[in-house]
């Protein structure tokens, strides 16, 4: 199985940055796709970004464009997402999530999960 951690969250001052980190252990990751997720109270889950281990191929909301931006270490199974220009409506708890196969924006195709890290912006 793949064992996903999240790092680096936090409180914030809008308009500042933090950057989270998602390592993943136990399975090999050439065919599979990273993704980020967000969730606040009653709102819907929501993807920000994905990345291919294997390629370029991203992914970012039209939500968080221009502002978050993902990335990856191979060497360090290691995934990022660097938020810039944070806003209140960014805060909510933040997952790492993996699946196999072609980057879906849907939450209930992600075979694997982190713990989640909360992300708390203030106005």
């Amino acid at each position: 199985q793949v064992q996903l951690v999240e790092s680096g969250g936090g409180l914030v001052q809008a308009g500042g940055s933090l950057r989270l980190s998602c390592a993943a252990s136990g399975r090999t990751f050439s065919n599979y796709v990273m993704g980020w997720f967000r969730q606040a109270p009653g709102k819907e889950r929501e993807c920000v970004a994905g990345i291919r281990w294997s390629s370029d191929s991203t992914y970012t909301a039209d939500s968080v464009k221009g502002r978050f931006t993902i990335s990856r270490d191979n060497a360090k199974n290691t995934v990022y997402l660097q938020m810039n220009s944070l806003k209140p409506e960014d805060t909510a708890v933040y997952y790492c999530a993996a699946k196999q196969g072609a980057i879906r924006t849907v939450w209930a195709a992600y075979e694997f999960w982190g713990q989640g890290t909360q992300v708390t912006v203030s106005s």
